[in-house]
């Protein structure tokens, strides 16, 4: 018995509703995790659920669960994404793939019977925008989070166990969002682009063949903040000068023989006064490459710069691996149910490597996973101009739907 067709207005609302969660003044969305406002989605996505009659369960790492879990003897296709967002970002990244796998869950649980029960997750913290343990949820499930994650701080000073106190979640008992290896079937998650390529070549549905690996260093540059005017240029210890002068454009330059793409993401200076030199700097730096090796040798040589302009600039350097992510190949399986569906509906597919992490590549660790992509306009993603036309939106949700029946009609059908 096929599923009924995805409820375009309905998958739709949902994204909207959700949109108004952590909405700012520019149009765009802050909800980053842990935050009142993830939180708040997070109570959305489980009154959806039970509106429906589907049961519902958070775990200690603050994971909401919308659908049966898994349990013994059988095994269950996970279908999720994320909620949490970074500043100003747009309305679908994450949201997107949630909202559709509460769908199809749904309408799945409709048919009855299935050899292989599917469940939706809203990975935690994925984006990790205020905490700086990205991938937060996925790698608790997972088995991954490792204890030292307990000391992590804000951004901002505040410390992640304080926070996903308050968000109903247990640090020390973190090991129990461990998912039982035996009980996963698979792990999909659909997800806009976020790049210009199926745009570009015009193509609805994108097959995620290959996921991008990631280093982040946090770096803390200290110098001595002195008048502006006054303090003599020779002898000057100026944090803010090595940082952006130097260290940004350095940062920038290890495209040229060391990895994919590589950028200084975030500044922060202090006392960050008009007329004060730059006493202290900290900045985040971001590098990736689909080749694990390139990636830390990559990362590696990021460190050696900022240490020498440090040096040649009179400031002390200190920098941290704040959180890294190996590439990931997506399941050869899965991608190729992914496309039998898609054949099915007459939709051209292509293949896409994601330059961009998800929280699938944490879970290929543990089981098949692979990813669903839908065009973004523009490539635009993470600003308030992040769009997708509703119509790929429906049609991506309508795909993985139909993978998910696929998968769960009967026993052995990821072969």
């Amino acid at each position: 018995m096929p599923a009924q067709s995805v409820n375009g207005d309905r998958l739709l609302r949902g994204v909207t509703e959700l949109a108004q969660i952590g909405r700012s003044e520019s149009g765009g969305v802050t909800r980053p995790g842990f935050s009142p406002a993830d939180l708040d989605a997070h109570h959305y996505m489980v009154r959806e659920a039970e509106n429906s009659g589907l049961p519902t369960a958070v775990d200690a790492a603050r994971n909401p669960w919308l659908g049966p879990r898994p349990h013994p003897g059988t095994t269950t296709l996970v279908l999720g994404s994320h909620l949490d967002t970074v500043v100003d970002a747009g309305t679908l990244n994450g949201t997107y793939g949630v909202v559709s796998a509460l769908e199809a869950v749904d309408n799945l649980a409709s048919l009855g019977f299935l050899a292989h029960p599917v469940v939706t997750v809203a990975f935690a913290n994925e984006e990790g925008a205020r905490h700086p343990r990205p991938f937060w949820g996925s790698l608790a499930a997972s088995g991954q989070l490792l204890t030292p994650a307990a000391a992590t701080t804000a951004y901002d000073g505040a410390l992640l166990r304080g926070a996903l106190a308050r968000a109903g979640g247990n640090l020390d008992a973190i090991e129990q969002a461990g998912l039982d290896l035996h009980q996963l079937l698979a792990y999909l998650e659909l997800h806009i682009e976020q790049g210009p390529v199926l745009e570009r070549e015009r193509m609805p549905i994108g097959i995620v063949d290959l996921i991008v690996g990631r280093v982040q260093l946090e770096v803390e540059l200290t110098g001595a903040a002195a008048h502006a005017g006054t303090t003599p240029m020779p002898g000057r210890s100026d944090a803010c000068a090595a940082a952006a002068a130097e260290i940004v454009l350095a940062v920038e330059d290890l495209v040229a023989d060391w990895c994919q793409v590589a950028t200084v993401c975030r500044i922060e200076a202090a006392p960050n006064s008009p007329n004060t030199i730059t006493g202290l700097v900290r900045l985040t730096v971001d590098v990736r490459d689909t080749d694990e090796g390139q990636l830390h040798q990559a990362a590696d040589e990021a460190v050696r710069r900022i240490e020498s302009i440090a040096q040649r600039r009179t400031v002390k350097a200190s920098c941290t691996r704040a959180a890294s992510s190996k590439p990931a190949l997506t399941d050869a399986a899965l991608r190729r149910s992914i496309a039998a569906a898609a054949a099915r509906r007459a939709v051209p597919t292509l293949p896409l490597t994601s330059g961009a992490g998800h929280d699938a590549q944490v879970m290929a660790d543990i089981t098949p996973a692979a990813m669903i992509f839908v065009p973004s306009i523009g490539g635009v993603s993470h600003t308030p101009h992040e769009d997708n036309s509703p119509d790929d939106v429906v049609l991506g949700a309508q795909m993985l739907q139909d993978t998910a029946l696929a998968l769960t009609s009967h026993p052995g059908s990821l072969a």
